[in-house]
């Protein structure tokens, strides 16, 4: 194999590698049929080196006979270049004469003219969870969760801090994967050395780390963490270069242990992004993000939570009517979720929302609320055979691989009309690739369904999003409308956010109105729609059916 193809596929496994985890990483050249292995595979399944020619033969081998035949077939056909590539499952024969279960996932990458020149990917072992990170030395993200499982056993207060760095993709086009890693490997010395007989250090998914702190408070956690973000920010090296690292941290303490570690986790997580997203990096501790007077403890997250997972259970939907702006006709409605139960009674949606787009169970949730309101919407079209059904949606949902599918499957499972669908986004969605949130748009385009940004002018990026993506409506937030008549800069803001919603071909909906005085004064900036108080507060689909359809045509 040519030096320079040798150098490529070292490099595009290096990359592989940056986010595969725990699993076995393989890359092949598929024009040089000259593949490469993870070291931990070669160890595992004792295969005969890292560097292999006619590596899906060799792999073939070690594949269960009864597994063997729909694997031979999957790779004929992404050899041949009638396959994109695979996710199967099959046995492999590991070093010490068993048969392991696996998931192998794979993808085929083109070249320039767009014929097969790479195939590569991941193999899960679902025999062995490694609980210590191979790059670092440190524990993994199981070795994590173990250790908080031992905490809850033992109701040993902690504090754990989340930290991560952002753009070290940029670092990695500039440098290279592998300096990457060294990246990684210098700044879990560095947590190591700053954490030193305060607590354990774990290399977490993707660029994250945590520290699991028994001895320290929130708050001395807290200093230590600016200490670390101080020296990564101004005094790194590696490998004789200046690295200026930019990191984010949330810090959430544990002396509650009548909940779970998935709800701690989704706790931390949300610290972290609002570090992230909203502090600049400075370090969040979980209990400080929530106001006094919309304080959620943490119990009744945990509770929440629980719902979820067992079918949803107390959770419901309201609906606010949407009126066209000239002849207040009703032209939709907003889907809002909200939940209830006797102990808590009714909790207002952001009060958990935000903490639960952090947690695995969420787009469960979406879902659920898509379907619901898809099946009451049915109920009104009879009537109103425009109606537009609006449904907030999260970026925890929109990142998902198969989202644009899951929602095509309900219209069809409901039968909900695709072009009665409008599907709500916020500027919060700034933390997923443009590029994704593109393809899901025109996918949705090419059924009907319509896409509205919501909130806008709320987030620093709002005209960003604007100018990338293709909206049928934007929506402004009321917190410009409940001083418009009176306040002159959110006259021009509302005036500037009609301006471009006509710019940009897209309808305006302004949300907030609450009187009719302010309803006359808004119609002066060339709204399609109306929202707010002054129709209706959100109400249940009984209370919004008896208000808008005639009792003789219910039925």
């Amino acid at each position: 194999m040519n030096a320079k193809r040798l150098q490529k596929l070292n490099e595009l496994f290096q990359a592989f590698s940056m986010i595969a985890e725990s699993n076995y990483i393989y890359l092949c050249d598929m024009k040089e049929n000259y593949s490469r292995w993870s070291k931990s595979a070669v160890d595992f399944f004792n295969l005969p080196s890292e560097y292999m020619e006619n590596a899906g033969l060799i792999w073939e081998e070690y594949i269960h006979p009864d597994d063997r035949e729909s694997y031979h077939k999957s790779i004929e056909a992404i050899f041949s270049g009638q396959a994109t590539g695979h996710d199967m499952q099959y046995r492999a024969l590991a070093r010490d004469g068993t048969y392991i279960a696996c998931t192998c996932r794979g993808v085929v990458i083109r070249d320039e003219d767009g014929n097969p020149e790479y195939f590569g990917g991941a193999i899960k072992n679902h025999g062995l969870l490694s609980y210590i990170d191979t790059l670092t030395g440190l524990r993994s993200l199981y070795g994590f969760f173990d250790d908080l499982k031992t905490i809850f056993w033992k109701h040993d207060d902690s504090v754990i801090l989340l930290v991560g760095t952002t753009g070290l993709s940029n670092i990695n086009d500039i440098y290279g994967y592998r300096f990457g890693n060294h990246i990684l490997q210098k700044l879990s010395v560095l947590l190591k050395e700053t954490f030193a007989n305060y607590g354990s250090v774990y290399r977490m998914d993707g660029t994250k780390f945590a520290v699991i702190a028994h001895e320290l408070s929130p708050e001395m956690l807290s200093n230590l963490y600016k200490q670390l973000k101080n020296q990564a920010a101004h005094d790194f090296y590696v490998q004789n270069e200046h690295i200026s690292l930019s990191l984010n941290a949330g810090i959430v303490k544990i002396d509650n242990f009548n909940i779970s570690n998935e709800t701690v986790y989704s706790c931390l997580k949300y610290a972290y992004y609002e570090s992230k997203s909203r502090r600049l990096g400075e370090p969040v501790i979980y209990a400080d993000t929530l106001t006094d007077d919309n304080r959620l403890e943490i119990e009744k997250l945990n509770v929440i939570r629980n719902s979820v997972s067992e079918n949803c259970k107390g959770f419901y939907l309201c609906y606010q009517p949407i009126m066209d702006a000239i002849t207040e006709q009703l032209k939709g409605m907003e889907a809002l979720i909200r939940w209830k139960n006797e102990l808590y009674g009714t909790i207002s949606p952001v009060q958990f929302i935000p903490i639960l787009e952090q947690d695995p169970l969420f787009p469960e949730l979406g879902k659920w609320i898509l379907q619901h309101a898809m099946e009451d919407g049915n109920k009104i079209i009879k009537k109103y055979p425009n109606f537009i059904m609006n449904v907030n949606l999260s970026y925890a949902q929109l990142e998902q691989n198969n989202f644009a599918d899951t929602v095509l499957d309900l219209l069809e499972k409901t039968g909900f009309p695709a072009k009665n669908l409008c599907l709500e986004i916020t500027e919060r969605c700034r933390l997923l690739d443009v590029n994704l949130l593109k393809a899901i748009f025109e996918k949705f385009r090419n059924y009907g369904i319509r896409v509205a940004l919501d909130d806008f002018g709320t987030g620093f990026s709002s005209l960003g999003i604007l100018r990338e993506l293709p909206f049928d409506t934007i929506k402004i937030d009321r917190e410009y409308v409940k001083n418009v008549e009176k306040s002159v800069p959110d006259q021009h803001t509302v005036e500037f956010i009609s301006n471009l919603a006509d710019a940009y071909s897209a309808e305006l909906c302004i949300e907030g109105v609450e009187t009719e005085e302010m309803r006359n004064f808004l119609l002066r900036y060339g709204a399609n729609s109306l929202q707010g108080y002054f129709y209706s507060q959100p109400i249940t689909m009984e209370q919004f059916i008896q208000k808008y359809i005639p009792k003789s045509e219910k039925n």
